[in-house]
């Protein structure tokens, strides 16, 4: 891993932040959002997930609203695929690169696809192998390797094992996910520093959820060489099958930290902030796990 000065963004809250939201958005409403990203300098955007709409509602309109996407020079849209079928809705509208990941933990991989980790694990090779023979790129992740609610802690060799596997298969990127916001400084930097040793050219990019840690967790990280970051606007979304997952870090509280350590992100905060209150007009305030967002506008 190298350490760089500027900082990958990928905007998470049309997907993983909508997710688990009861009140609709409409799809002209998901582009208005989008348009107010891409005018605030996010050109990583996962826009959506091709799940069964039976699970998840919210994103029935998966198809209509990659249809309409905006247009524009280096942007990258990506999806969330936890199946074949899932894939092919993907790469049948068009979509480049695509998302996906298994979860450390067994409790939470039955609850979320219904699988042990070794059958979900084989999932994921054969997502990933499918869409590199579509010519997609493709970022796999493994969930939980901070904390599940429903079982302990994933021990470190089970960690680098289903690593190990995963880069067999020679995706571009790992995701390391805290999925219900367990992380602190000292395990981050204790994961980080082995995975980085067992894997030194590893690229790496973090999920994080809301803890009163968020920020010296993004520090540590980029410290250590970690330069790309799932966010969300307003710092909405957590699993709706994770018993008390919080909200993702939020995209405007993270880039006011990366502004404060002088790093480069190319994200005008106070225009971001334009997304996060649009979104606020349209779903409960509850939602919502930042705060900055509220207090900026111009």
């Amino acid at each position: 891993m190298n350490h760089q000065s500027d900082i990958t963004i990928n905007e998470v809250g049309l997907r993983d932040g909508l997710q688990g939201v009861l009140q609709t958005v409409t799809t002209e409403q998901r582009i208005n959002i989008i348009t107010l990203l891409i005018e605030a300098g996010l050109r990583f955007i996962q826009v959506c997930s091709f799940v069964s709409p039976k699970k998840i509602p919210q994103m029935s309109n998966a198809e209509q609203l990659v249809k309409q996407l905006p247009q524009k020079d280096g942007m990258k849209y990506s999806s969330f695929v936890l199946n074949q079928i899932g894939l092919e809705r993907a790469h049948s509208v068009g979509i480049k690169k695509i998302e996906t990941s298994l979860s450390v933990s067994e409790s939470y991989s039955q609850k979320n696809m219904g699988l042990s980790v070794k059958d979900a694990q084989a999932q994921i090779m054969s997502i990933v192998s499918s869409a590199k023979k579509a010519k997609m790129d493709i970022r796999a992740g493994l969930q939980c390797v901070w904390g599940c609610a429903y079982e302990q802690k994933p021990g470190l060799p089970r960690i680098l094992k289903l690593l190990e596997n995963l880069l067999k298969s020679e995706v571009e990127v790992i995701c390391l996910a805290d999925s219900i916001g367990a992380a602190k400084p000292d395990e981050i930097e204790i994961v980080l520093e082995n995975i980085i040793k067992t894997f030194p050219e590893i690229n790496i990019a973090l999920h994080l959820h809301i803890n009163k840690f968020q920020r010296e967790n993004i520090k540590l990280a980029v410290d250590m060489g970690v330069n790309q970051f799932d966010t969300s606007i307003g710092g909405i979304g957590g699993s709706p099958y994770m018993q008390g997952s919080k909200g993702n870090i939020a995209t405007e509280e993270t880039i006011d930290l990366l502004n404060t350590l002088g790093i480069r992100s190319g994200i005008d905060l106070f225009n971001l902030a334009k997304a996060s209150r649009f979104l606020d007009g349209i779903i409960d305030s509850a939602y919502f796990h930042g705060k900055l967002y509220k207090l900026l506008s111009k």
